[in-house]
């Protein structure tokens, strides 16, 4: 574990996980993925997925993020809108369909950091409510869980398009806690970008841990959370030992 400052670690009654870069290994699932998604809004034009895929944060020759880049941490709306500026082949809403779309088939070929079912029954085991909030679709949230077993585990699932705002706003750690009946400092969001550390701060979630398996550096996460670690797979000892 790499301690952030020091602190008495808060009462914590529940856990909402942020999804890609969290749950899943971010570069190892989704710069395929990126890589597609860029020749998709370019409609194959070699030269114009290149440039949009640098816009969005992405290296176009091996489809890896960037710390905190457009791809790694926006929502699909923020990436087609950002696109749709740049020359993207695609109206608006056609696009953010298109891409939500082939975010969501991203999911059979997602590499998991960890056994998710066990370490979501362990911490269930332990009275913890447990969350997902994303920056990707609803659906492809609904589909991670049903892939990796988590479907039992979970009191509140949301996307960018729940209904709940868009990271870094505090809206869908309140959706959580409204789920939930928690209050936000009994809540840890867990995440591996700067947007996640922000909504929770911006909510008042009691803890807020940052992973490495995403996008983020351990420069930009570090100041911004109270525990950085190198994946959830330290977890439950973070919080309990």
């Amino acid at each position: 574990m790499i301690a952030g400052d020091v602190m008495a670690r808060p009462s914590i009654r529940g856990v909402l996980f942020d999804k890609d870069g969290t749950l899943i290994d971010y570069q190892a699932s989704w710069a395929p993925t990126n890589l597609g998604a860029g020749r998709l809004a370019a409609r194959g034009d070699i030269e114009l997925a290149a440039r949009l895929l640098t816009i969005a944060g992405v290296d176009p020759a091996t489809g890896y993020a960037t710390s905190d880049g457009l791809l790694a941490s926006g929502n699909t709306e923020d990436v087609a809108q950002a696109w749709v500026e740049a020359g993207a082949r695609f109206g608006m809403a056609e696009l953010t369909d298109r891409l939500d779309t082939l975010f969501r088939s991203a999911v059979v070929a997602a590499v998991p950091v960890c056994d998710l079912a066990a370490l979501f029954a362990s911490l269930a085991d332990r009275g913890l409510a447990l969350g997902i909030a994303s920056s990707d679709s609803e659906a492809a949230v609904t589909a991670t869980a049903e892939r990796f077993g988590l479907e039992s585990h979970l009191v509140f699932q949301c996307g960018y398009d729940s209904g709940h705002g868009a990271k870094p706003e505090r809206g869908m750690v309140d959706g959580f806690c409204a789920a939930t009946g928690l209050p936000a400092d009994a809540v840890a969001v867990v995440g591996d970008s700067s947007h996640d550390m922000h909504m929770a701060a911006a909510a008042g979630a009691g803890l807020r841990v940052a992973v490495l398996t995403g996008a983020g550096s351990a420069e930009t996460l570090r100041p911004l959370s109270h525990i950085l670690l190198p994946s959830i797979a330290g977890l439950e000892q973070a919080l309990f030992d």
